[in-house]
């Protein structure tokens, strides 16, 4: 294990150093887009709980009004007025995630891992969720391409947050635990390849085994329901 760390943090620098220089005119032209588009700065930088739950300053480029985050919903659908217009095209395509290769150097975060979390959802982990902090976050895992466009379900919901916490939330929580249980390389970069497939094609396919886990989790929801209304 220790080894796999060793080597996943060392490719982890080396893949998003490269990316970062190779991709310096795709940054300056979103910047100029961000800027212009409205005011503030170019990136967000949100507080995220990262390894061993410590905090730390993610990075994004800025698809929301100025300082806005948590003065409303924490969780935004496509229909949320504090977007920018810039934004909706940023969060669409998850080029907003891109500044990410920034923590990824520094050493906060990793390619693949569990998506870092906001404080208020970490203090809810119970004793089997806890390991998933032993793991450094990442800009991609099973629970970002399973919901590559979750702003769909926040669009459709009454409640987003509400949504988040009864509907995506355990599942994300489940394959979050699948992804540390069956940690290597190979899964790792059979992670990234269906991030990209994702990216490009914006199909609902997923791999099989984690397929495997949404139709369980879907059937779970279905037999909850069923019970609640008999």
């Amino acid at each position: 294990m220790k080894s796999y760390q060793i080597i996943k943090r060392t490719l982890d620098f080396l893949v998003s150093l490269t990316g970062l220089i190779l991709l310096l005119p795709v940054f300056a032209v979103l910047s100029l887009l961000v800027v212009l588009d409205s005011r503030g700065g170019v990136f967000f930088r949100g507080e995220r709980v990262g390894l061993h739950g410590r905090s730390f300053k993610i990075f994004k480029f800025r698809s929301m009004i100025p300082d806005c985050e948590g003065k409303g919903k924490w969780n935004v659908g496509d229909n949320d007025d504090r977007i920018t217009r810039v934004g909706h095209f940023l969060r669409k395509s998850k080029l907003d995630e891109l500044p990410q290769l920034i923590n990824v150097v520094k050493g906060d975060m990793s390619l693949v891992g569990p998506r870092p979390e906001l404080r208020c959802y970490v203090d809810m982990y119970t004793e089997r969720e806890m390991p998933i902090l032993d793991n450094r976050p990442g800009i991609t895992d099973w629970a970002s391409i399973t919901n590559f466009e979750q702003f769909k379900g926040f669009t459709a919901a009454a409640d987003p947050d509400e949504y988040y916490l009864n509907v995506l939330r355990p599942l994300k929580l489940t394959l979050q635990l699948y992804y540390r249980e069956h940690m290597s390389l190979k899964n790792d970069f059979r992670c990234l390849f269906w991030t990209a497939y994702k990216v490009i094609t914006h199909s609902s396919r997923l791999p099989a085994d984690v397929q495997s886990i949404v139709d369980g989790y879907t059937s779970s929801l279905e037999t909850e329901k069923h019970s609640a209304s008999d």
